[in-house]
């Protein structure tokens, strides 16, 4: 059977033009006709720069998909009585989530906490695993390691690795995951793929990896001034 996934990092909600615009998000998300989608930077009652909202329960309820959440930042409310402010990733899908947890990868001192968010989708009677994450920016080492522990929880079952990894193709990083996954722009993208080009230069920082026998179908980037990234579709095949 073939699935449809989307990698996409929201910026919080907010455009290339400054504006905070959710339904925006949305529409990227809707009209990519994705089964599951993998989210980074998605705030949940965290900073006045997302309408201190629930983002992905209020993408959860407008696209009608089921919602795994990981608050790889948990943070005291703004105020007393008011929600904890999280920030982190979340997986939409339109099949049943299964399963979902949240495994912390390694954080050196002074930088972001990262997270795996993993969930199981079964597709035509076969369990798919589903993986979300978003690596540090500013550290190659550290994405290494990051990397590393991500190589670490895998093993032979079919699965998918979705995210923004902030490093581009050639890096440690990308070689450590490589050595066990597949990229899909790799094998059926066309071009340079470029998903960020806010600052310069542009380049290929988000990715859908493949492994355990799912085979990438096809892969386009998907233009739009919602995020400062651009959404990754690509369609896979899942065996079984």
């Amino acid at each position: 059977m073939h699935l449809t996934l989307l990698s996409y990092n929201i910026h919080g909600g907010v455009g290339l033009d400054g504006v905070l615009d959710l339904e925006r998000i949305a529409e990227v998300v809707d009209d990519s006709g994705a089964d599951v989608v993998a989210l980074q930077e998605v705030d949940r009652f965290r900073r006045e720069q997302s309408a201190f909202e629930d983002q992905p329960g209020r993408l959860a309820q407008r696209l009608g998909m089921h919602l795994a959440y990981a608050a790889n930042l948990d943070d005291e409310p703004p105020h007393p009585g008011a929600p904890r402010a999280q920030y982190g990733t979340a997986l939409l899908s339109r099949l049943p989530l299964e399963s979902s947890t949240n495994t912390l990868l390694p954080c050196f001192e002074g930088s972001e906490q990262r997270g795996l968010l993993e969930s199981t989708v079964v597709v035509d009677g076969q369990p798919l695993r589903v993986l979300g994450t978003h690596l540090q920016w500013d550290s190659e080492t550290e994405r290494t390691r990051q990397a590393e522990a991500i190589v670490a929880a895998l093993d032979d079952r079919p699965v998918v690795l979705l995210g923004d990894l902030n490093t581009t193709p050639g890096s440690p990083a990308y070689r450590c995951l490589a050595a066990r996954l597949e990229d899909a722009w790799t094998l059926v993208g066309e071009g340079e793929g470029h998903t960020f080009d806010a600052e310069p230069p542009p380049r290929r920082i988000d990715y859908v990896w493949v492994g355990g026998g799912v085979r990438a179908v096809t892969a386009q980037v998907l233009p739009s001034v919602a995020s400062d990234h651009r959404a990754l579709r690509v369609e896979v095949s899942v065996p079984g």
